[in-house]
């Protein structure tokens, strides 16, 4: 979002994650970012702000590798079994805002990350559209 254009306030989203792991942790970022978008839009429909504040939308997911296999979303069990772990903040152009990564056991080669990359991508923008149609029935209900 764009600070300047949300002016003198303070909008909190607060997220408290009782039992964590990657996927919990990511989940936060990702509904945090529809919180904050239902936050932005009653300030527009106040007229306190324009739709300027919005920057792009960002989803967050947890990949791993697990048995020489690379999976989206690791559960406890396959965090605490995973080779390799990376979670990934990433926005709807693509870039990306965090990127957090280790081997738990043997280093990984570059290509073991570029297809870990792929699949936060492909993730990410799943999550991008299913943010996108949460915000929007939520939109229609304030109507």
């Amino acid at each position: 979002m764009d600070l300047a254009q949300l002016g003198e306030r303070q909008i909190v989203i607060d997220c408290d994650v009782l039992q964590a792991d990657g996927g919990t942790r990511t989940a936060s970022v990702t509904g945090g970012y529809v919180a904050l978008a239902m936050a932005l839009h009653r300030l527009i429909g106040q007229g306190a702000v324009t739709e300027a504040v919005f920057g792009p939308p960002v989803a967050a997911v947890s990949v791993g590798l697990v048995d020489g296999v690379a999976l989206l979303d690791l559960d406890y069990a396959e965090d605490q079994a995973a080779d390799a772990d990376c979670n990934l903040v990433i926005n709807a152009h693509g870039e990306y805002v965090e990127v957090q990564g280790t081997a738990e056991g043997r280093p990984f080669a570059r290509r073991t990350l570029s297809a870990l990359l792929d699949l936060a991508e492909d993730g990410v923008g799943r999550l991008l559209e299913m943010q996108q149609a949460a915000i929007d029935r939520w939109r229609e209900r304030q109507v």
